[in-house]
């Protein structure tokens, strides 16, 4: 089991209320399993895949990441964490938009504290794996979207994460540059990376080997355990 979440729940206070988010979530997904969420909007999604990624805690609940209580992790090793078993692909694709693609993906390994000839070599094989290896040296701003989308996922995937987040991949993207990024998603899963993404379009969702349903901070019928 790569995570499971047992009885999940997020409040966040507005004003002086008391604003339920997530409730009683139970989830889990196996080593090497490819699953998506689906919800709409103010369901809870993002919420949830921020707890699952490190980046937020729970109010309640418990959340075991490869057999570890994240609850009990200070900041820094949740920081720790993000860094060395977690890989990121937003709809936005958070590049720096100063740096070349080969900067950008190099990026976690200046974290890791990769030296810089082994991170120039990491880099470039990994853009060289989703087919950039002629646009290294490019800015995001001289890149179509469907490229610079792969190369958040080369930066994701640069450290050898075990665990993948998508948060609506494709959602940025044309129909064609969303196929060849959930393309280059079974290629990651049939290689035993384990993918979670989140995804409001059903045709997306698809892809996965099981999908979830978020409405109103609860999972709804099969799929969850």
């Amino acid at each position: 089991m790569i995570l499971e979440l047992q009885n999940i729940c997020k409040d966040y206070i507005q004003g002086k209320m008391e604003v339920p988010v997530l409730q009683d979530i139970c989830f889990s997904l196996e080593k090497g399993e490819y699953a998506a969420v689906m919800g709409p909007s103010g369901s809870g999604k993002t919420t949830l895949m921020n707890i699952i990624g490190c980046l937020d805690q729970a109010t309640r609940g418990t959340y075991l990441l490869d057999g570890r209580d994240v609850g009990s992790c200070t900041e820094n090793q949740m920081s720790d964490i993000r860094l060395r078993k977690i890989g990121f692909v937003f709809q936005n694709f958070q590049l720096l938009p100063r740096q070349s693609a080969l900067d950008n993906v190099a990026l976690p390994l200046i974290y890791a504290g990769v030296s810089r000839k082994e991170r120039q070599r990491r880099a470039e094989a990994a853009l060289e794996r989703v087919g950039l290896s002629e646009r290294m040296y490019f800015k995001p701003s001289q890149l179509s979207g469907g490229q610079k989308q792969r190369v958040a996922i080369a930066r994701a995937m640069v450290n050898h994460p075990e665990l993948l987040l998508a948060d609506e991949p494709t959602g940025s993207l044309d129909s064609r540059s969303g196929e060849q990024v959930m393309e280059l998603f079974g290629e990651l899963h049939r290689e035993g990376v384990s993918i979670l993404m989140i995804t409001h379009d059903p045709g997306i969702a698809a892809y996965a080997d099981r999908t979830v349903e978020i409405r109103d901070g609860r999972i709804r019928g099969e799929g969850a355990q």
